[in-house]
């Protein structure tokens, strides 16, 4: 196989699994009072949007199929 199409799989894996697999984000919210340090983390998952997926799909299945054509 070609390396063009190798480097469209990973794209392609890539946006797939954008629209299944959230992304943790983690945030600390602390006053600090002398030495005394009070605070909450958050965590919130969110998932990219549905655009980015669908660019990332079709710029490796374009990869891909410019990697598989005979020259």
């Amino acid at each position: 196989m070609k390396m063009v199409f190798l480097v469209g799989v990973l794209p392609v894996v890539v946006g797939v699994l954008s629209f299944v697999v959230p992304i943790p984000q983690r945030e600390d919210h602390s006053v600090k009072i002398g030495d005394a340090k009070f605070g909450v983390q958050t965590e919130n998952s969110e998932k990219l949007t549905p655009v980015v997926g669908i660019v990332l799909v079709a710029g490796g299945v374009v990869a891909m199929i410019l990697g598989s054509r005979k020259t």
